[in-house]
């Protein structure tokens, strides 16, 4: 690794005061421009419950899909209820930005926001300014919900949240292009049941130099990465944290971070370019450059600017489940959206109705045919005739049985912020796998903070 790139981090600093300052800044203008985001929704009056229906906002990425079970809902509800949508789309805001966002807005106790949306691994760390939805999701509901989403959702033995919609990692092929080999039939069908990265690194040198970027996947220094870290580690039987221990200095630990670095630097199945990437560019990547198989989420199948840009390659991309290492058992990150209800909301009760109608087996089943988001509600699995029209959802459900969890735990943003950006640097062969995850666990153990 470079002497001065270790030196000045980046330009990131831990614990310096400066950089402090930058980012408090930085911050607040996210948060002023967030309040400001109230006044850009026609109808929205602070004053709003005085005046008629009691008006609760709702702040999540808003697609169509969100506005029209919010928009049925404030029919079923009209001069009772209203629903007010704040948008905080993924185009403007990444993963990131509305955490921080999100953290900063709660500690100034206002009470605008009633409803919010967070990643599943945020819950531990909104806990605090969550309300505790025990008594306001009766048993029933909970009972139908999945319980690979609601294990996201307790918090020291309280439901602190409420599912919105699952994701789990997959990969997608371009069918297209198996198709032209001679035994591309055979290696689709062996792609249903996952293959091996052995099979893959043989699937690579059989399609040749001539072809596409073989295997993207996010290896930037954001969440995504640790991610699919998670994965690779999980088929070693190995987690990040395993009893709130940090378990970065295991053998396990450095295989899983030396085959993401083989990836790109040894079998040269993915690009450098990768590296720099997110899901958005990523996906751009992929498409533009007739890439073979691409890592992503569930959200790529969904996404009309791709279609629009890209309808020939977008066409052929088909869902199937991602590679597993030789001798293991697949493992599938989870992902997902939880609901939670503000503690300084006023309108409790209302947030909390507006909650189960999110959860009811209708509004879950908009959501999945307008926007593809995947059903927390198990009754829409079960429905066979939603599932006739919706085959692809059986796919998604049996992924599920492998799916794995990244740690639970209020410690872990700041654990992530700090090991995506050594996995990142190991990733461009600016450190070894060893000494990255060495000066990870350092930071970590320091309560280091990564500013970025």
């Amino acid at each position: 690794m470079p002497k001065d790139r270790d030196a000045d981090t980046r330009n990131k600093g831990f614990n310096l005061n400066s950089n402090q300052r930058l980012y408090a800044i930085i911050t607040s203008v996210l948060v002023a421009a967030f309040v400001l985001l109230f006044y850009a929704f026609p109808g929205y009056s602070p004053e709003g419950a005085s005046k008629g229906p009691v008006e609760i906002s709702f702040a999540d990425n808003i697609s169509q899909a969100h506005l029209e079970v919010i928009n049925l809902f404030n029919k079923e509800h009209e001069g009772r209820i209203k629903v007010v949508p704040v948008n905080l789309p993924f185009t403007k805001f990444s993963t990131d930005d509305r955490k921080e966002l999100l953290s900063r807005y709660f500690r100034s106790k206002s009470d605008r926001i009633d409803v919010f949306s967070v990643d599943q691994i945020w819950v531990p760390r909104f806990a605090r300014w969550g309300v505790p939805l025990d008594k306001y999701i009766p048993t029933g509901v909970v009972d139908r919900l999945s319980g690979y989403a609601t294990r996201s959702c307790a918090v020291d033995g309280s439901l602190i949240a409420a599912p919105l919609y699952l994701d789990i990692a997959v990969m997608f092929y371009r069918r297209d292009l198996l198709q032209r080999l001679p035994d591309g039939k055979e290696w689709i069908d062996r792609l249903r049941r996952s293959l091996t990265w052995d099979d893959m690194f043989r699937l690579h040198s059989e399609l040749g130099r001539n072809s596409g970027p073989f295997f993207v996947y996010q290896a930037d220094d954001f969440e995504g990465l640790v991610c699919i870290y998670t994965e690779i580690l999980a088929s070693l039987n190995k987690q990040i944290l395993e009893n709130g221990v940090l378990q970065l200095r295991t053998p396990e630990a450095e295989k899983a971070l030396e085959f993401l670095v083989d990836l790109v630097n040894k079998y040269h199945v993915s690009p450098e370019e990768v590296t720099g990437f997110r899901e958005d560019n990523s996906y751009d990547y992929f498409l533009k450059n007739k890439g073979v198989f691409l890592r992503g989420w569930p959200g790529f199948a969904r996404d009309r600017k791709l279609r629009e840009e890209f309808p020939a390659a977008y066409s052929e991309c088909v869902p199937t489940p991602l590679p597993h290492l030789s001798g293991s058992q697949p493992a599938y990150v989870f992902g997902g959206w939880n609901l939670m209800i503000s503690r300084f909301s006023t309108k409790i009760p209302e947030a909390a109705e507006f909650i189960r109608f999110l959860l009811s087996k209708q509004s879950q089943e908009i959501m999945y045919e307008a926007g593809g988001y995947l059903p927390s509600n198990t009754s829409v699995y079960s429905d066979t005739s939603f599932v006739k029209k919706h085959p692809r959802l059986l796919f998604y459900e049996n992924l599920f049985k492998h799916g794995v969890y990244r740690p639970f735990s209020e410690r872990y943003t700041g654990i992530s912020d700090i090991l995506s950006y050594y996995l990142n640097l190991a990733i461009r062969r600016e450190m070894s796998p060893r000494a990255a995850l060495e000066k990870a666990t350092e930071a970590i153990d320091s309560g280091s903070i990564l500013i970025k």
